[in-house]
């Protein structure tokens, strides 16, 4: 398989980056509608997160937070947002890049995108085509997502959401192979 210079397997996860983006922008501005709520799980062992140094004890590899009821400040800006959760009944601040973002997920309208975890070799075999190896993953019905975090979310049934099975698609199924 010849070298992919263009690295389009990049700029389709920057797109898709660019969905929990703008989704995260509307809920900033507009609050979240009907029964929209999101579930993003990002990587809390890199450098540029910032959360309290116990969560990051407790939750030393990933975390996942629930935007649901209760969730103050959120602000986006094109690289990263921030957000206020309650954990145990105190309000902590969270700074997450977009790039840190794992999977995102609005069990509402069975919606869910996985991105490359940061952990897959950056360079490729080129003769390697299996299923799931760094590409971005969109599930469009009944996610399986699960909190880490219950007591990030306020009342809400949030977490019967990962009771469901889905359907997931790697977009590397559609290249064409040679």
């Amino acid at each position: 398989m010849a070298k992919d210079w263009l690295r389009y397997d990049q700029m389709v996860e920057d797109a898709l980056r660019g969905v929990v983006r703008r989704a995260l922008t509307e809920a900033a501005v507009s609050g979240l509608p009907g029964d929209h709520h999101f579930y993003i799980t990002f990587r809390t062992d890199q450098p540029q997160v910032r959360i309290p140094q116990h969560l990051k004890s407790q939750y030393p590899r990933e975390m996942t937070i629930v935007l649901q009821h209760q969730f103050w400040g959120l602000e986006v800006t094109d690289d990263s947002f921030t957000v206020t959760l309650s954990f145990g009944g105190k309000h902590e601040a969270l700074f997450i890049p977009f790039e840190t973002i794992v999977s995102f997920a609005d069990p509402s309208v069975k919606f869910a995108l996985q991105f490359d975890s940061g952990e897959g070799d950056e360079d490729e075999d080129e003769g390697d085509e299996s299923v799931g190896s760094n590409e971005p993953v969109l599930a469009l019905d009944k996610p399986d997502v699960k909190p880490a975090l219950p007591a990030a979310k306020s009342d809400g049934d949030a977490a019967t959401a990962g009771a469901n099975t889905g359907t997931v698609v790697a977009l590397d199924a559609f290249r064409k192979k040679q």
